[in-house]
């Protein structure tokens, strides 16, 4: 047996000096012991410390998930809701606020009689808004109202009356969009006798074999690339004159027109249209 000031946690190298073969042997079976068992302490640390690590990372990961809920719940308890408009929301609704209260004001005021106070300073001149004319390229249409009875109606006179001027008004008027089909009829004849067939030929088109003529098209593509009207907004729009034509169906017209279009690239072709500098033509 090896003594006591031999363990193997204070063996010193002096202590080596004069050991016999079997105390070598026990000595090192012990250290061997030993440097085992240290082994499978460093292991279980290790896992220990792993394990530590897993618990952590998923307590982090919790924290983290609740505190995203956390913020989300305030969010939608004190933060502003959905019905609630924002600053640039307020303001589309601001000219339209404005002109209902101009409304209801001039209303009240036909009903009561009576005028608006002015705010401008009294000059002896009654201020009114100068109307902007209307264009001169529109269509006019002119109805005339005359007196049935020319005839002076004064008692005694019955003498015939004098044209001396008119009074023009004009009031703006639109004639909403009419939706019509081109029935191309081409008649065939043929002869009897030489068994020849004539036909007047088909006319060129921007698509061929194409439902939309020229004129649909710049309208479906003014209305999208220069009003910003989308495809599916069109679609209802057409739909409520029973022209049933889905969005990929417009989206199409698009794809096979666009290099039809002369003196027009593919993104400034609609514009060209709108303001009548061009036309779409076939290639």
């Amino acid at each position: 047996m090896l003594d006591a000031k031999l363990d193997v946690t204070a063996l010193q190298a002096a202590d080596l000096q004069g050991l016999s073969q079997g105390v070598i042997a026990e000595l090192a079976t012990q250290m061997l012991a030993r440097i085992t068992l240290m082994g499978a302490q460093l292991e279980a640390r290790d896992e220990h410390i792993a394990r530590r690590d897993r618990e952590i990372k998923f307590k982090d990961t919790k924290i983290e998930r609740i505190t995203f809920e956390l913020a989300r719940l305030k969010a939608w308890k004190f933060g502003a809701q959905t019905e609630c408009m924002n600053a640039e929301q307020r303001q589309l609704f601001e000219k339209t606020v404005a002109e209902d209260e101009a409304s209801l004001q001039a209303q009240l005021e036909a009903l009561q009689g009576v005028s608006a106070p002015s705010t401008r300073p009294a000059t002896g001149i009654t201020l009114r808004p100068r109307r902007q004319p209307l264009p001169e390229q529109l269509r006019r249409v002119e109805h005339r109202h005359e007196p049935e009875n020319t005839t002076c109606p004064s008692p005694g006179c019955g003498q015939a009356m004098v044209r001396i001027g008119e009074d023009v008004s004009e009031r703006l008027d639109i004639v909403p969009a009419e939706f019509f089909v081109h029935r191309h009829i081409r008649g065939k004849w043929a002869c009897k006798c030489c068994q020849v067939l004539v036909q007047e030929p088909a006319e060129p088109q921007i698509i061929d074999k194409g439902m939309p003529t020229a004129c649909l098209l710049a309208h479906t593509l003014v209305s999208r690339f220069v009003d910003h009207l989308p495809y599916y907004r069109q679609e209802q729009v057409k739909a409520r004159a029973d022209v049933h034509t889905p969005r990929c169906t417009l989206a199409a017209w698009w794809a096979r027109q666009a290099p039809a279009c002369s003196r027009c690239s593919t993104r400034t072709g609609p514009s060209c249209w709108a303001r009548r500098c061009c036309t779409p033509t076939r290639p």
